[in-house]
């Protein structure tokens, strides 16, 4: 196999890298060329992402492997869903983009279902309601009189953006498209009903690309600024948690995914839409994976608990990760548990205060230490992971044989044993740069280095260490799960 190189642009929330990847010898090697803050602009009432910077760091990734003299076959990249770029007719950008965060869609989808139901906006789209979904920022903008939307001749998502910016071609990807709540998964179009009512037509988006495709080169104006040539800039799967499933390094199709980081989605790859009473009612998505393929997932949260209590334990202690668990495993298991997606837990002013209420209202102990709170949290989330697993197979056209869990949560071992304990079937965990090696891989296919997304999974099971985690005391979990749902909550 002929030795290639790959740039992926991998965006995340709060920070951006730029990766190389080595293809050789039938194996992947990764690089992290540069790193960058993804900073939100807060201003005139507003929360704003700098498009503008992280092209310039974009560049600046460029520029590196131009100096350094690395041949790069091709670029792609990868974002988070929903948020979106308007432009103009003169192709120039009208503003920054609103942040998914912006409090402006508070109360957003319960105004646009005056006009079309939450029941038949689910049945088109099969994407659990929130109120950050593109159709109801455009909603929001409608009503507001945006003057950028007003103005706009393209609307162009965040991935599909920079690219644009790198090309000068405007494209709509796929799986960020499927992001949006306008995507039909059925017919793979927008859907001119949802968009009338926002007062947007399906041709002010750009032309309609799938993962593997070509949107053009390098224009000439970044080929003088990085003294690149004229690379390519392949689609991959610009939603970042699209790119990272086509990295799971299944062996057959029969498994599940734990995408684990700050948030977690778990789900599975179909081949068509799974949109029922009950995927409604449990509040499924589904979302646009790579080949034609499906995923069907929910939104969980994730470490961003812990996360959230570390911040607050810094200005005393600033606990190292190993600190933490080694204080959870000290103190007795299920004491105290809670739902992680309870609304109280979404963005508190203190999460060790929230946690504390939740206990202290379902009439469980309140943690109290820093160990004990850990503890909560991993037991927490093993349990309702096992909650949404048992949703899941419900519902999947297949027995679900093995959960991949994969990102940065794939490193974090105890909770790999507790997720596997809890959902009682064999968990694989890697790779942590599973967004990556995606992005990276789908570029691959591209080129012809692999032909299938199995062969791509192949490649990721060959190249990377992989750690394997088997079912233990069943009895002691099963207990644990009934003592969660007795005091599982939704309106705390």
């Amino acid at each position: 196999m002929e030795n290639m190189n790959f740039f992926a642009v991998d965006l995340g929330a709060t920070s951006g890298r730029t990766i190389l990847g080595k293809i050789c010898d039938k194996k992947i090697e990764l690089t992290e060329l540069t790193r960058f803050p993804n900073n939100i602009i807060e201003t005139g009432g507003h929360f704003y992402w700098d498009i503008y910077a992280l092209y310039l760091e974009i560049i600046k990734g460029l520029k590196k492997v131009a100096q350094e003299n690395i041949q790069i076959n091709s670029i792609g990249i990868d974002t988070w869903g929903v948020d979106f770029v308007f432009i103009g007719k003169d192709g120039a950008i009208l503003r920054n983009p609103y942040c998914y965060r912006d409090p402006h869609t508070v109360g957003a989808p319960e105004e646009y279902f005056t006009h079309i139901s939450r029941e038949r906006v689910y049945d088109i789209t099969g994407i659990q309601i929130m109120n950050f979904n593109s159709l109801f920022q455009l909603s929001t903008l409608h009503r507001n009189k945006c003057s950028a939307l007003e103005a706009a001749d393209k609307i162009l998502f965040m991935p599909d953006a920079l690219s644009y910016m790198l090309t000068g071609e405007m494209v709509t990807e796929y799986t960020i498209a499927s992001t949006s709540q306008i995507l039909n998964p059925r017919t793979k179009r927008f859907e001119k009903e949802l968009l009338d009512v926002v007062g947007v037509k399906e041709e002010q988006f750009g032309r309609f690309v799938f993962p593997g495709e070509k949107i053009g080169v390098l224009s000439e104006e970044v080929q003088k600024m990085t003294g690149l040539g004229a690379v390519p800039v392949i689609a991959v799967a610009g939603h970042d948690t699209a790119s990272a499933v086509a990295a799971v390094p299944a062996r057959n199709a029969n498994f599940a995914y734990l995408s684990s980081g700050t948030w977690s989605l778990m789900g599975i790859e179909v081949k068509d839409a799974i949109i029922n009473k009950d995927s409604y009612d449990k509040n499924f998505t589904n979302e646009g994976g790579v080949e034609g393929t499906t995923r069907f997932l929910k939104n969980i949260c994730g470490m961003w608990l812990l996360e959230r209590c570390r911040k607050e334990w810094e200005a005393t202690n600033n606990y190292s990760y190993t600190e933490l668990i080694d204080a959870a495993l000290a103190v007795p298991a299920f004491r105290s548990v809670i739902n992680p997606d309870a609304p109280c837990f979404a963005n508190p002013t203190s999460m060790i205060d929230a946690i504390r209420n939740y206990c202290a209202q379902t009439g469980q102990p309140v943690p109290e230490t820093y160990g004990e709170l850990t503890r909560c949290i991993f037991d927490s989330l093993a349990l309702r992971y096992r909650q949404v697993f048992g949703y899941m197979q419900e519902m999947a056209p297949f027995k679900i044989e093995r959960l991949h869990v994969i990102g940065g949560g794939s490193r974090n071992n105890l909770l790999n044993q507790f997720t596997c304990n809890a959902v009682g079937v064999p968990v694989t965990a890697g790779p942590s740069e599973g967004t990556a090696l995606g992005n990276i891989m789908l570029q691959a296919k591209a080129f012809g280095l692999v032909d299938t997304v199995q062969q791509m999974r192949d490649m990721i099971g060959q190249s990377i260490e992989l750690a394997e985690f088997e079912p233990k005391d069943a009895a002691e979990w099963d207990a644990a799960y009934a003592k969660y749902l007795s005091v599982y909550r939704e309106d705390i």
